[in-house]
């Protein structure tokens, strides 16, 4: 059986590595470069492929890993909608992805920033670089005191219910497809609208479908808690910027966290020569705020979740080798 990774990064070898000692009857080929049109020829004599990016997975890659004799790709993370369906379907092609990597390393990073926007930490630090090291104005609130909105509870929604809770903080929130266990605590609204209205903080945790396109947008923005902070760890594209940036003027939104950004490809996980070099204008105009935190989509980012994602789609991608299935088969 031989497996071929693309994308493997240095925090990623080490559990590619233990895992690959663990599975003596596999030959697993590590690759740093991503897969695409011009790597995907590497594929040709493997059974399957793992690999982790955010370029489209286009009906050229899918193609050629097909005439190549690959039969499953198995992503190391959760989305899916940068792959071309109708060319997997073509090539009957079976993709797994790892879909609960570790909810609770998203869960912390929503709530970090919470806490930061509450107490005004940007501005301290920004206060201190300039030798400032006055309280007032930046006055704090309590997390204790707040109203905390989730829109989505799946494992990850949940987990910041508990987190927030923890706090001593109301939590409301709203899902179409509510969790009986949430839904028997009595902390669900009937509408986005109602969730809008109630919320000091709104966290998103909902995925990328067209239904959630600029879910928060204008006309949302406007049916919100004046002063609402806004906290994003989930898909960029739940966020009208352009809608963000006029909230953050005229006050309506406090504050914001972003770990993700609906322009992010290309972006995020680049170097840039300095803060100029950055090609995007209204993402420097959200970074140079005081009042908004971005991080460059690093909520995944810790010891466990990158081991898991790693060892989750290596499993999942041998299972349906071995055995024909996986529970972490993704239907397209």
């Amino acid at each position: 059986m031989k497996i071929i990774a693309y994308g493997i990064r240095d925090d990623e070898t080490p559990y590619l590595e233990e895992w690959a000692t663990r599975h003596p009857e596999v030959s697993v080929a590590k690759e740093t470069e991503l897969l695409d049109e011009t790597s995907v020829a590497k594929t040709a004599g493997y059974d399957g492929v793992v690999a982790y990016q955010q370029k489209p997975y286009t009906a050229t890659v899918l193609d050629r890993l097909a005439s190549n004799g690959v039969k499953v790709l198995s992503l190391r993370n959760v989305g899916v909608d940068n792959i071309d369906r109708q060319a997997v379907k073509r090539n009957h092609l079976r993709v797994t992805n790892v879909p609960a990597y570790s909810p609770a390393a998203i869960a912390e990073l929503a709530v970090t920033d919470m806490m930061r926007l509450l107490r005004h930490s940007k501005r301290f630090e920004s206060k201190q670089r300039q030798g400032d090291l006055t309280w007032a104005p930046d006055i704090a609130e309590e997390m204790n005191q707040q109203t905390v909105g989730i829109y989505a509870t799946g494992r990850i929604g949940r987990t910041v219910v508990q987190i927030v809770q923890g706090f001593g903080a109301r939590v409301i929130a709203y899902d179409p497809y509510p969790n009986a266990e949430l839904q028997k605590a009595g902390i669900y609204v009937e509408t986005p609208d109602e969730l809008f209205a109630q919320s000091d903080i709104l966290t998103l945790h909902a995925p990328a479908l067209a239904a959630n396109d600029h879910l928060i947008d204008d006309e949302a923005i406007a049916k919100m808690k004046p002063g609402i902070k806004i906290i994003n760890a989930a898909r960029g594209s739940l966020i009208d910027t352009d809608a963000l940036i006029r909230g953050l003027d005229s006050g309506q939104v406090s504050g914001a966290a972003l770990d993700v950004y609906e322009d992010e490809v290309g972006i995020f996980n680049t170097k840039f020569a300095n803060f100029d070099a950055i090609p995007d204008d209204r993402l420097k105009n959200l970074m140079q705020r005081d009042n908004v935190l971005v991080t460059p989509h690093v909520a995944f980012y810790t010891k466990v979740a990158v081991k898991n994602m790693v060892q989750y789609a290596l499993d999942a991608n041998l299972s349906i080798l071995t055995t024909g299935a996986s529970d972490k088969e993704v239907q397209l």
